[in-house]
């Protein structure tokens, strides 16, 4: 077991060290607030537990905006631990950045090595009142991973979950672009932020038990707005997506669900369609009212390919979660 102290330099290094050691193995943290100067990388084959994530915390207090566990590598478990990031405003092609975990990077170097057999289990993230940051990114070249038993507390988007590619910034990407594919979300619960999840230029995802509490949006489905300007390293993006057993409590202005097949490209500004297939959103309940003047509960977009089955809407914000969001 770690042993940590109340310099945060000192934590940081200490941990880091140890995760940087080969080979790789458990770390596991002791009860208590643990704070550390800056980010930790999380190499492959690490496994990082703390007792709960009620009781063992580790808290950022970083200035660069680095995630407070950062997942470079493949065959990572994390479990049992409590996430405070520092106060991040990372921008809005930052959703790697600021987060109490992110898998993967959105914008690489150079080509990037897959990432997957990731395992998160029984972690809480909270941004407390910021809404500048997400607090879940899986991003890029990430396959294979698992989501359960999460709850997050304020932030922007819960669980981001977007392609990636190599390139200093957007309009600088060459192909090909990666997708984040066979990826699991269950038991997800989020409270007082932005949004619960969003999935961009995804395939073989499936998030089934989610309770999005106080949200301005409940989730999105997005196309990727740049994708089809270069090479996908799948031709399977948009297909086998499934969304079902979702409730959704929101008081944002426009809509709690968005399901959009078009994207408008930032480099020249040309729309192009994702062409989703096999995909579902079900057995979703969403409760509450829009607050602009034009609202809907549901925005579907040009996405052919999604069908939706058994949505039950609302405008009386009751209880409509089967699972617990603690006050």
């Amino acid at each position: 077991m770690a042993q940590l102290g109340d310099d945060p330099v000192l934590n940081h290094r200490v941990l880091q060290e140890l995760l940087d050691s080969r080979p790789p193995g458990k770390l596991e943290l002791p009860p208590g607030n643990h704070r550390i100067a800056e980010g930790l990388r999380v190499p492959g084959g690490w496994t990082v537990r703390g007792s709960s994530a009620a009781d063992t915390w580790l808290i950022s207090e970083s200035r660069t905006g680095h995630p407070v566990l950062h997942v470079l590598g493949s065959d990572v478990a994390i479990s049992d631990l409590g996430l405070r990031p520092a106060p991040a405003d990372p921008g809005e092609h930052g959703g790697d950045r600021g987060t109490g975990l992110t898998i993967g990077e959105y914008l690489y170097a150079g080509t990037p090595e897959w990432i997957s057999d990731i395992d998160v289990r029984r972690v809480h993230v909270d941004h407390g009142p910021l809404r500048t940051a997400n607090a879940i990114g899986v991003m890029g070249a990430v396959r294979a991973v698992t989501l359960h038993d999460v709850l997050i507390t304020g932030g922007y988007t819960g669980v981001a979950v977007h392609w990636g590619a190599a390139g200093a910034d957007v309009s600088s990407i060459t192909g090909p672009t990666y997708h984040p594919h066979q990826l699991t979300v269950s038991d997800l619960r989020v409270r007082d932020a932005i949004e619960g999840f969003y999935l961009s230029s995804v395939h073989d995802v499936r998030v089934t038990g989610a309770c999005l509490r106080d949200v301005e949006m409940g989730f999105r489905l997005l196309p990727g707005d740049n994708t089809n300007r270069f090479v996908s390293s799948s031709e399977d993006v948009g297909a086998r997506i499934e969304v079902e057993d979702v409730c959704v409590r929101w008081t944002g202005p426009r809509y709690a669900v968005r399901i959009a097949g078009w994207g408008r490209s930032e480099v020249d500004g040309v729309i192009s369609v994702l062409a989703y297939r096999d995909s579902t959103v079900r057995n979703c309940r969403l409760a509450g009212t829009g607050t602009g003047d034009d609202w809907s509960p549901v925005r579907f977009e040009r996405a052919s390919g999604v069908e939706l089955r058994d949505i039950t809407v609302s405008t009386t914000a009751g209880d409509c979660c089967r699972l617990g969001v603690p006050d």
